[in-house]
């Protein structure tokens, strides 16, 4: 028999935009009636949308699925199933990976605001970093240039931190030089293909004092902030011992104004 094309949709259980993008492709050649300009299905028609929905089902791409219900042999059939299987599997390792991801930022983001101002000693994990920035102006580097979308494809791995070097609280200066930058905790390194070279920095796990502070988007990083960090490291006899490390947590924008809640640590050891 043959069928028009809205009823055949209804018939077959597909929408007639998918039967339009099936005879684009070629999946479908209905018959043209010359007199009316209709476009005609038969029953066969039914089975080459059903293998073709097959196909898709499994998750070979439509352009595959159309070459494969045109003309296929069963090695290719096989083939393209495979590709399809380790597709489908490195998806869901970075599905996990997102999700285990996004479990520690909840957790993170319920602990909030009891870390505020309130310092506490742990070990900082080891991460790789790039410098993207000398305060908050961007670098223009050609390394960035080729190195940036690398790093920004894998978030929320990914976090932008920054560096405050150790000279600059021991300065007593109020404004400190600082540079922000993505980086990457040392074991997540193992879950992506990053390149690692000379412009990327690796800064190892430390024990430090940690504590959250919230600062004006538009502000720098001023000594005022950390001070009571500074004070809690001195009462109890630490020693400052390396470069200031901290992320960007994120920042929250209400009526107008912003504030960024962002983790600081840094770096001690006991007073000898």
């Amino acid at each position: 028999m043959k069928y028009c094309i809205s009823e055949f949709a209804a018939l077959i259980g597909v929408t007639v935009d998918t039967l339009r993008l099936y005879e684009k492709r070629g999946i479908i050649r209905p018959i043209k009636d010359n007199k009316n300009n209709y476009r005609y299905f038969s029953d066969l028609d039914a089975r080459d949308v059903l293998m073709s929905r097959w196909y898709r089902s499994i998750n070979i791409p439509l352009q595959d699925a159309a070459i494969l219900t045109k003309e296929c042999s069963l090695e290719t059939i096989i083939k393209k199933i495979k590709e399809s299987q380790l597709n489908l599997e490195e998806e869901i390792r970075k599905n996990t990976i997102l999700l285990n991801r996004i479990n520690e930022i909840n957790n993170d983001f319920n602990e909030l605001e009891s870390q505020i101002n309130k310092c506490k000693k742990k070990i900082a994990p080891g991460i790789y970093r790039i410098k993207q920035t000398n305060r908050n102006v961007l670098l223009k580097d050609d390394f960035l240039k080729g190195t940036v979308n690398a790093w920004m494809n894998i978030l929320p791995c990914t976090f932008y931190s920054f560096k405050i070097e150790s000279k600059e609280i021991l300065s007593e200066k109020n404004s400190f030089e600082y540079s922000w930058g993505l980086a990457i905790c040392e074991d997540e390194m193992h879950n992506f293909d990053l390149e690692i070279n000379e412009n990327v920095e690796y800064i190892c796990p430390k024990i430090c004092i940690s504590s959250v502070v919230l600062s004006s988007e538009e502000e720098y990083i001023m000594r005022d902030s950390l001070q009571f960090m500074v004070d809690y490291i001195k009462e109890n006899q630490y020693v400052i011992t390396g470069d200031i490390i901290g992320k960007i947590i994120f920042t929250e924008r209400i009526s107008g104004k912003s504030k960024s809640y962002l983790e600081v640590n840094i770096p001690i050891e006991l007073d000898k």
